[in-house]
């Protein structure tokens, strides 16, 4: 199983963690990780893989800004 150092939020900090047996057929490029010390599990993504399918757009503003009290 491929190892690597990632950051465990269970443990904060710094901690080995491994790629189980993948169930779901992605073989070595599982998204899965677990903690080696704890067992909390990550899914990690690939960059490539964190793209918008639509750019995020802004609610459109109704009335008036709002303003500070001078």
């Amino acid at each position: 199983m491929p190892t690597e150092l990632r950051t465990c939020p269970s443990c904060a900090g710094e901690r080995p963690f491994e790629a189980p047996p993948c169930l779901d057929g992605h073989g070595a490029d599982c998204p899965e990780f677990a903690c080696v010390d704890c067992g909390t599990a990550l899914l990690v993504a690939p960059s490539s893989t964190l793209q918008w399918a639509h750019p995020p757009t802004l609610a459109p503003t109704h009335g008036t800004p709002l303003s500070r009290a001078a």
